[in-house]
């Protein structure tokens, strides 16, 4: 009988045993490495699907992280021009103002955004003003007012924002609302809440309109006729009556103090989509509601709107109220 060859020695590559310098290797009780592998690629798979998911749920993040940094951009040009002199124009009426800083912003975000999605649509204040068109469409819109309060940024009232609102289908997707000189940033996501520099926004809740106070605009129209309705719609309000009416020279500002529940309700005729589309969202992802100041359904291109902390609040501003009549933003005629 011939002597027994003595076994090759091991050694462990990885999880296995492998035998002599062939290499072949034993796979240990319990670890198929084929399963092992077709487990691993399952597990990658299924992140990979989540992380898919996730972005198609909220394919619109990108942009409105890039609306947040181009808004703080802007905002820093226009705390820079607020110590320079400016050079005024008016637009619609001697009241009706426009800076070339109001230009400079505008241009500086819309040619960003046409640059990274060259696809977009927008509409914008000056834009418009310049002859531009401000008809909706259901194409990604990104809808701009480079200086909202342009008479405080004028005067130097410290209440002057940015706005930029995102709208597809013609709903409201994201609003940015930069409150530049007091360095408050508004921002909400549809379905994913309100914030101001990233504390969560609440509106008040309050339902009674005799504890209310409200906030709303004089307006930059100064024919008669619309001014006896402005006042006289005041005096409707205050004779209810309610605690007060306050006024800081800018729509979307007005309706970032109601999203956080500094003021329960604020209403306006006569402004325009850029005023509204950034802080609209901002409003109703805070828990307040948006209608028409007849009561029904708010509309983006309607120039009008109740912005408030309740149901209740908004269907009892809006029954006191008496209408302007007022081209729409899309009126093509």
């Amino acid at each position: 009988m011939g002597k027994r060859r003595p076994s090759p020695p091991r050694r462990r590559v990885g999880s296995r045993l492998c035998r002599g310098v062939s290499g072949a290797c034993v796979v240990p009780p319990g670890l198929d490495a084929p399963s092992e592998r077709r487990r691993r690629l399952t597990e990658l798979s299924a992140v990979s699907r989540l992380y898919v998911k996730e972005n198609m749920a909220d394919p619109w993040q990108e942009c409105m992280d890039y609306a947040v940094t181009l808004a703080k951009k802007a905002g820093e040009i226009i705390r820079g021009a607020l110590k320079e002199e400016k050079s005024i124009m008016i637009k619609s009426s001697p009241v009706d103002l426009v800076t070339e800083t109001d230009q400079k912003v505008e241009n500086f975000i819309i040619s960003l955004i046409k640059e990274k999605y060259p696809s977009h649509s927008f509409i914008g204040e000056e834009s418009v003003a310049a002859g531009g068109g401000s008809i909706l469409t259901d194409n990604p819109t990104w809808i701009i007012d480079p200086i909202d309060g342009t008479t405080n940024f004028v005067h130097r009232f410290p209440f002057v924002a940015v706005s930029i609102g995102f709208v597809v289908n013609k709903k409201i997707e994201f609003g940015i609302v930069y409150s530049c000189v007091e360095d408050k940033m508004y921002t909400a996501r549809k379905g994913k809440g309100a914030f101001c520099n990233g504390q969560k926004l609440k509106v008040s809740g309050q339902e009674d309109i005799t504890k209310s106070l409200l906030v709303t605009e004089l307006g930059s129209n100064r024919d008669p006729e619309t001014i006896k309705i402005v006042l006289s719609n005041m005096e409707r309000l205050l004779s209810i009556p309610i605690h007060g009416i306050r006024a800081v020279g800018t729509a979307a500002v007005n309706m970032c103090l109601v999203a956080a529940g500094g003021a329960d309700a604020y209403y306006e005729m006569g402004i325009h989509c850029w005023d509204m589309a950034g802080a609209g969202i901002i409003i109703t992802e805070a828990g307040g509601v948006l209608l028409d100041v007849s009561g029904g359904p708010f509309d983006l291109m309607s120039r009008r709107i109740i912005a408030a902390s309740s149901r209740p609040i908004a269907e009892r501003i809006a029954k006191a109220l008496q209408i302007i009549p007022l081209k729409r933003d899309d009126a093509t005629d």
